[in-house]
């Protein structure tokens, strides 16, 4: 748990850019995922439906972490 001064604001966070890892499965799906972002994966029938979802669960992700008061790391640059 980290001191909520050391946090920014949620919109800080969503703004920020990851970048991300695809993979294609041997079953034609693509799985992806933010190797910063613990968890955060998901998949799709096509590269662009992938990185589609893995918005959404980067979204997600980052809105339960920082409701949560957990440390969200920010991308290395």
């Amino acid at each position: 748990m980290v001191n909520n001064l050391d946090f920014q604001s949620l919109e800080f966070y969503l703004n920020q850019k990851y970048k991300v890892s695809v993979y294609l499965e041997e079953t034609g799906i693509y799985s992806i995922l933010i190797p910063e972002l613990p968890g955060c994966m998901s998949q799709g029938k096509s590269e662009k439906e992938a990185l589609k979802n893995i918005e959404k669960a980067r979204q997600y992700w980052i809105i339960r972490s920082w409701e949560s008061g957990d440390e969200i790391p920010l991308p290395n640059q």
